[in-house]
């Protein structure tokens, strides 16, 4: 299994300097993407593909920062962490509210989702162009079609109405266009994961073993597509969608919370029975080979001062005090999910590997309080990459993008609003049971919640994603669409025109003034 994934991921990122020139590059500021049909075949739609996945895998707005900063460091569970010092900026930005029109993040984050986009029309294009309608071909035009979802769902998202460039061009010019509405950017989203729904295999197995690992599937994107629907409250479509990936048989909630985050040498938690659709992240032993990105190592634990011993990583993206405050000391996932200065990491029981952390003291001891426990770096692995400290701690860990259980209490949610309670009660207690080490009925850790009115359902549904998801960059959105984003950001400057970031000034300037800003900005 190791050897395969290895083989994989060194094949996409062995392509010849594959979108590496253009990383950098503004929005629209392309050369122009050339080829002629005649070198054209199926080969080069699968090395397409490929780079499709190394720009998730090494683009920062997709894999480290930026991501990180418009995900999660915008909800009240999280903050930027790390130094006071260390992109000082962010606090402002991204925690406060006060949101910059022109800045390394913002920008990256926009550039890198066209970018993704413009990789998709191209293939799509020469697919289109070559007829191509073989097995082979059709996966990879299904895997550019989730991509182009993918980028598009996150823009309409974070921005509302943003330029629909689904289409493939030659000069920059021809890619300048004016905002679409947004209704017409999520029908291209239905469209594209229609047809990768169509395309994408159940899964990548040949003779019983997963032969791709990480690679897109049609569950994830049917989960995809339920998550566009949720926030469009779409909620029998969301079931629909939802009761597919379930009745794939593909998938299941692991039977440890703690299981899901593992990243040790035997590969157990990556790519797991709950997984998805996660980022692949591989280093070998003394970091060669490396075919790892940086999310983990942005949100390892950060030390000061003289020592390096328990400076890990960047230390991006720690829980608030607001969230360890609010949580039950009951619920296991607080401690499993919570990693505490100058405390025990609590042992395998809570995800933690035996260790006791440096205190918490800004400068010579660790940098914050809490940190997330859920990238939290196993030292075996340490020692076997060399990875032991510093800005390399943790390159191996994979993103976890799209889990089983988002699937369970996104069915959860949208039973309860079309008035099922008792299928929402159903679905939501297989989360509980298993936050309580599935002890089953009649417990006390994490009991189970009955039904008893669709508000009150409704409540411990959101109550149960805050747990379940905490530091993943599910809670912001979750907040702007349940219309509770005032109640609870606003003391944090959060006010309603803050549901939409302003759209880069550099986009608007490279489009001439065709594209405009957003009206509340």
């Amino acid at each position: 299994m190791k050897r395969n994934k290895i083989l994989f991921w060194s094949l996409i990122l062995a392509l010849p300097m594959l979108l590496s020139v253009l990383g950098c590059k503004k929005f629209l500021d392309r050369k122009p993407l050339t080829a002629t049909l005649d070198d054209l075949n199926q080969g080069t739609l699968e090395a397409q593909s490929f780079g499709m996945y190394n720009t998730l895998t090494s683009y920062a707005g997709f894999s480290t920062l930026p991501w990180i900063d418009f995900h999660s460091i915008r909800d009240d569970d999280a903050q930027k962490g790390s130094s006071t010092t260390d992109g000082a900026e962010i606090i402002t930005e991204f925690e406060h509210f006060q949101y910059s029109k022109d800045d390394w993040a913002p920008n990256t984050y926009w550039n890198d989702r066209y970018y993704m986009i413009n990789l998709a029309n191209k293939a799509l294009y020469f697919a289109d162009s070559l007829q191509a309608t073989d097995p082979a071909s059709l996966r990879n035009v299904g895997e550019a079609c989730f991509f182009r979802a993918y980028c598009f769902l996150d823009l309409v998202r974070t921005y509302g109405e943003v330029p629909l460039i689904n289409f493939y061009y030659t000069t920059a010019a021809a890619g300048i266009k004016p905002k679409s509405p947004v209704a017409a950017i999520y029908a291209q989203i239905d469209a594209d994961l229609a047809k990768a729904a169509q395309y994408l295999p159940v899964n990548w197995e040949v003779g019983g073993a997963n032969i791709y690992p990480g690679r897109l599937t049609k569950g994830a994107a049917n989960t995809l597509w339920a998550q566009a629907h949720l926030f469009r409250q779409n909620w029998a479509n969301v079931i629909a969608l939802c009761t597919q990936v379930e009745n794939s048989g593909e998938y299941d909630l692991e039977t440890n919370f703690t299981d899901i985050w593992k990243d040790g040498l035997n590969g157990a938690g990556k790519n797991g029975i709950e997984s998805i659709f996660e980022e692949q992240s591989y280093v070998g032993p003394n970091q060669t080979p490396w075919k790892g990105t940086q999310w983990g190592t942005s949100q390892n634990v950060r030390q000061g001062g003289a020592s390096n011993v328990w400076n890990l990583g960047w230390g991006w993206n720690t829980p608030t005090q607001k969230l360890e405050s609010a949580w039950d000391n009951t619920d296991p996932r607080k401690r499993q999910t919570i990693l505490y200065s100058g405390q025990f990491d609590g042992g395998a029981p809570q995800g933690g590997y035996g260790a006791t952390l440096p205190g918490y003291a800004p400068g010579p001891g660790l940098d914050q309080p809490y940190w997330n426990k859920k990238v939290y770096s196993d030292p075996q692995m340490r020692q076997f990459t060399g990875q032991i400290f510093g800005s390399g701690g943790a390159d191996w860990i994979n993103h976890r993008i799209l889990r089983y259980a988002d699937v369970i209490l996104m069915h959860a949610e949208a039973s309860n609003e079309l008035n099922d309670g008792a299928t929402a009660a159903t679905y939501l207690e297989r989360i509980r049971n298993r936050a309580s080490g599935n002890l089953g009925a009649g417990r006390a850790i994490v009991p189970p919640i009955a039904f008893v009115s669709q508000a009150q359902m409704r409540q411990a549904i959101k109550d149960e994603r805050r747990w379940e998801f905490a530091m993943e960059g599910y809670r912001f959105f979750d907040l702007v669409r349940w219309g509770d984003a005032i109640a609870e950001l606003g003391a944090l400057g959060y006010t309603n025109r803050c549901r939409y970031y302003p759209i880069p000034q550099q986009a608007i300037n490279i489009s001439g003034g065709v594209l405009v800003q957003n009206p509340e900005w």
